[in-house]
């Protein structure tokens, strides 16, 4: 009997959130962002997975905690055991939607917020005997957030400066401060932006609502009792001058 080789291209779909829907070829996943709460009706969502590819699409739900560095998520890559994923795996058939349901089991008593990946991960087929192919694997992570029951952000601004993007162009930059137990989101409200020049006259205003704004940014994600510095992609008519921003929740 032959020996046949199999290669096997992995394709990861790592995101934050950016859109409310991923979609590959093979798969669209819905919503890429989850908001829990410790304890009553928000401990659960369902998280939807549709097969838009010719064939079987098997796949897997893995938990992953996440953690706060220097206002930035980092992964643990471990699971604690706080989020419940049911089924952890299926089989789906072409043009067949699964549904997944993600709850929280955590402690009720949440002394801040919590973050988890979920990923969804592709998972790879076995192919006839003496068949080699390039199998091209998607993984898909939804992002969930789970706050203590009750709890509401506290977003304000305290600090906002003329930063310079990767083109070398004047874009601004705002601090968010986060001063509540619960995590936040810049989407979730109005972003107002002045400019003024070195004689104190107005150069540029701009107000960019929170649709607009997760269409740009995304979603914005201030952690819990911590502090974010993010620019916004809007070009500025001059690198000179002062800047004023002002948070408005909606």
């Amino acid at each position: 009997m032959g020996i046949f080789k199999k290669a096997l291209a992995v394709a990861a779909a790592f995101v934050m959130a950016v859109f409310p829907v991923l979609q590959a070829s093979s798969m669209t996943v819905q919503p890429v962002v989850v908001n829990l709460t410790s304890f009553g009706s928000g401990m659960s969502r369902v998280v939807t997975v549709e097969n838009t590819f010719a064939t079987r699409l098997p796949v897997e739900l893995r938990v992953e905690e996440l953690v706060f560095e220097d206002g930035q998520l980092v992964n643990t890559k471990t699971d604690p055991g706080d989020i419940l994923v049911f089924p952890p795996q299926a089989m789906i058939e072409p043009g067949e939607t699964q549904s997944f349901r993600i709850q929280y089991i955590g402690d009720p008593e949440l002394a801040h917020s919590k973050h988890y990946y979920v990923t969804v991960a592709q998972l790879p087929v076995q192919l006839a005997e003496g068949q080699s192919a390039i199998q091209i694997l998607y993984n898909f992570q939804v992002l969930v957030s789970v706050a203590p029951a009750q709890a509401k952000p506290a977003l304000e601004i305290v600090g906002s400066e003329i930063a310079t993007n990767q083109d070398g162009k004047p874009v601004p930059a705002i601090t968010l401060a986060n001063t509540s137990n619960a995590h936040g989101y810049l989407s979730n409200g109005r972003l107002r932006i002045s400019q003024k020049d070195a004689n104190g006259k107005e150069i540029y205003k701009r107000s960019i609502s929170g649709p607009e704004m997760l269409q740009i940014v995304g979603f914005g994600l201030v952690g819990a009792n911590t502090n974010r510095t993010i620019q916004i992609p809007v070009e500025l008519p001059s690198s000179e001058g002062s800047l004023d921003a002002k948070f408005t929740p909606e």
